[in-house]
């Protein structure tokens, strides 16, 4: 339905002038000359000149040096060339209000063409309350760096006190042996205790660090598309908004996937892992397997299940199972290109079940192989490609409490095969 069926022709530049003037983030037109055509009140509070004093001016006005200088050069490039180096991609920015403050700021650049001229919108998103809150994280960050060195040292000027008392009742009271011996478990346990708390200390704080990192990108998605969305209210422009929902919806499943991958560590830590055991067919969990997966493919991807052991009955945990294969076919997915093929494979051989996931994807470096499975690491050609870092040591936990393991080969430029060897029916 067109915009007309609701609001006559006529109002069609009321509603968007209305549109523009109410809106939260600062919107600018300029022509090929940087010359400032429009501003939107928002603009006006934002930078601290009144319209009067924008009006006519070079936008550059609006950003510090050396981008005051160079600007006019990268309208003159584009125009020049055609090459768009940041027309129609948001990044961010320094812009310069009227009093000589500077702020950090999103902007997105995009070009019209009206009877032949060319003119330039601008979107400036005010950031200065997000940096400030990232300020705040990387300093409660440092506190608990700091809470958990002062804690270390106490805890071990404590263990270091019971070695020396206990040495000491060595040397002067023979007939205290007993007590000597529980000194000596004390001092284990509390070194115990001190470990754990180190490791658990280090989690926290590569989780903190990590998590601030991978929530900006899909967090910053999700903010960049809904505040777009409002552009496209017409039928004809249905693709450009649905562009924008399927972006918020591919950032919601990715910070849902890392906070599923955290709750499998936090569950797996606090040992309430336990198998449930019970038969179940072979086929009808790579059945369902299927059907999730499909969903994941990229254009021209395809699964193929290659099976010989339809009708085996396992006897395991068959939801632990289903995490491990979708998260070995969900990895597979997600590191091959599109137009690739992945594969899983089943047969049983001297009573245990293997399957094997292959992909076509870019392959492990053979010196980050040794890593694999290691919490937090990430392969060295990997590191644009989301993740946690999290999924194969789930998956390794995952085997272990279902007595299973699992191995791998990989080339570079080929790709990669896990394969899983499972006992066909699980045993205390």
């Amino acid at each position: 339905m067109s915009l007309a069926t609701h609001f006559p022709i006529a109002n069609h530049l009321n509603l968007i002038q209305s549109i523009v003037e109410t809106a939260i983030d600062g919107i600018l037109l300029i022509d090929t000359n940087g010359k400032i055509l429009m501003v939107n009140p928002s603009t006006v509070r934002l930078f601290g000149y009144s319209f009067e004093e924008m009006e006519g001016q070079n936008v550059s006005m609006l950003m510090p040096a050396p981008h005051r200088e160079q600007h006019d050069q990268y309208i003159h490039n584009y125009l020049s060339t055609g090459l768009k180096k940041i027309i129609g991609i948001g990044r961010e920015i320094e812009g310069c209000r009227k009093d000589g403050t500077r702020f950090p700021a999103r902007l997105a650049v995009s070009e019209l063409i009206i009877d032949g001229h060319h003119y330039f919108t601008g979107i400036i998103q005010d950031l200065s309350e997000m940096k400030k809150v990232q300020q705040e994280i990387i300093k409660l960050n440092h506190e608990l760096e700091q809470m958990v060195i002062e804690r270390t040292t106490e805890l071990q000027d404590a263990v270091n006190l019971l070695l020396e008392t206990n040495q000491q009742l060595n040397q002067s009271i023979e007939k205290h042996k007993s007590y000597e011996a529980a000194l000596v478990q004390t001092r284990d346990e509390l070194k115990k205790s001190l470990d754990k708390e180190k490791e658990l200390s280090s989690l926290k704080s590569r989780f903190v660090s990590m998590a601030s990192h991978e929530f900006k990108t899909p967090l910053s998605s999700i903010l960049s598309s809904a505040s777009l969305i409002s552009k496209y209210p017409n039928t004809e422009q249905a693709q450009d908004r649905n562009r924008h929902i399927d972006r918020i919806k591919a950032s919601v499943n990715h910070l849902n996937n890392i906070l599923t991958d955290f709750l499998s560590i936090t569950h797996l830590e606090e040992g309430h892992l336990i198998p449930v055991i019970s038969s179940f067919s072979i086929h009808s969990l790579l059945q369902d397997l299927r059907s999730e997966a499909d969903g994941l493919l990229k254009k021209g991807q395809r699964l193929d299940f290659n099976s010989t052991v339809d009708d085996v009955v396992l006897k395991s945990d068959k939801n632990i199972l289903r995490n491990i294969l979708y998260n070995l076919v969900s990895n597979a997915i997600k590191y091959s290109a599109e137009g690739k093929s992945i594969s899983c494979t089943t047969k049983v051989t001297d009573g245990n079940l293997i399957i094997d996931i292959r992909d076509e994807g870019f392959g492990i470096p053979p010196e980050d192989q040794k890593h694999i499975g290691t919490r937090f690491f990430r392969a060295s050609n990997a590191v644009n490609v989301p993740g946690t870092g999290l999924g194969l040591n789930i998956v390794m936990s995952y085997l272990h409490s279902l007595h299973g393991e699992l191995s791998f080969v990989s080339e570079q430029g080929i790709g990669t095969t896990f394969t899983i060897t499972l006992p066909l029916v699980y045993e205390k």
